[in-house]
């Protein structure tokens, strides 16, 4: 199977890299609308925290299917070479009861360490499809098990979807985190992950057909995903998404709302301008030549938290790159949908109906 053999070679060129942990940047909901354009190539010999030259993996390659090198830990390239492993899924807790599904409370391990989330399984005699939910900007202090994406995961379950959604570590009863490892969103992307491995495992799971839906920071978390680990799942979907550039999250949300934490993020790895590849390693859109998922981007002409020119921008250079890549735009719609809402998940379930062969 082709996710079979994509995570085979994967395996076979990882690299152990150790976690990294300091100051955080915090990505609120919320906050002024500002555009960016994309990104230009920049030099990376201005960059302080790249890894010591005699690292072999940094010598890079013109070869578009090797493994781009890693200048830092807290890098998506480092990411690619690490073979994130997730325990089995073990309900705790019975929730919710329809005719359609029922649902638990579950954890999972992903390196050894316990993320919580919401599991929900159609009624039947399976195996489903299923489908991991990464859900957008909570504030952890306040996020409660399975919040987020609950309108989404029960349109999926009654449609016949094994639904996983993910906590991330930090959040509710999942296992903490380090500051850098979570506001870098590395630490949710391993989660989101190690979700769909913990899926393949489960007997009433189709782990021919599995896909991942992101919302707002959760499309940047499912971006990071598919550049991360090429195979991983059959499609993706990708509601109001953050900024596949790692600058115009930090300049949206961090910048206006905490310039102080900014300040020691920067203290740490230096500013864009002082480590421009630093941040081009943590940003997916670097990396879009790995994306082998179809990928469905959906998105509110009237956002006004995540602007709708970077869902344009992240689609085009998806094409760019070769993705196949479809973009709704919604007229009227803000960050969170609400009269097309229905509309949207409907095209959401043809979407995966045909690219997961159902």
């Amino acid at each position: 199977m082709r996710r079979l053999v994509a995570l085979a070679l994967a395996t076979a060129l990882s690299v152990p890299l150790a976690a990294c942990s300091d100051e955080p940047v915090h990505d609120p909901a919320g906050g002024p609308t500002e555009t960016t354009p994309p990104a230009s190539p920049v030099p990376s010999s201005a960059d302080p925290s790249a890894t010591p030259s005699g690292d072999p993996s940094a010598s890079g390659s013109a070869d578009p299917q090797a493994l781009p090198p890693v200048r830092h830990r807290v890098s998506l390239p480092a990411l690619m070479r690490e073979d994130v492993r997730a325990g089995r899924l073990r309900r705790t807790e019975p929730l919710a009861s329809t005719a359609r599904w029922r649902s638990w409370t579950a954890t999972y391990t992903v390196d050894g360490a316990t993320v919580s989330g919401e599991l929900l399984v159609p009624r039947g005699r399976g195996p489903f499809p299923a489908v991991v939910l990464n859900h957008g900007y909570i504030d952890p202090a306040i996020y409660t098990l399975g919040r987020g994406l609950s309108r989404e995961q029960e349109w999926l379950a009654a449609a016949g979807f094994v639904v996983l959604h993910t906590d991330y570590r930090g959040h509710a009863g999942s296992d903490p985190v380090g500051d850098v490892d979570r506001e870098s969103r590395l630490a949710y992307t391993r989660d989101a992950i190690g979700a769909v491995k913990a899926l393949e495992q489960e007997p009433y799971v189709d782990d021919d057909r599995l896909a991942m839906l992101g919302r707002s920071m959760g499309g940047g978390v499912t971006l990071n995903a598919l550049v991360a680990e090429p195979g991983l799942v059959d499609a993706a979907v990708v509601f109001a998404s953050v900024s596949s550039r790692f600058v115009d999250n930090i300049r949206q949300f961090t910048e206006p709302n905490r310039p102080e934490e900014l300040a020691r993020y920067y203290d740490r790895f230096g500013t864009p301008e002082e480590s421009p590849r630093f941040y081009r390693d943590l940003s997916s859109r670097t990396f879009f030549d790995r994306v082998t998922e179809p990928v469905l981007m959906l998105h509110g002409s009237a956002d006004d938290t995540c602007p709708v020119a970077w869902s344009r921008q992240t689609h085009g250079l998806l094409r760019e790159a070769g993705a196949d890549a479809e973009l709704e735009v919604y007229a009227g719609e803000g960050h969170a949908f609400g009269p097309r809402f229905a509309d949207s998940m409907r095209r959401t379930l043809e979407f995966l109906r045909v690219h997961l062969r159902l």
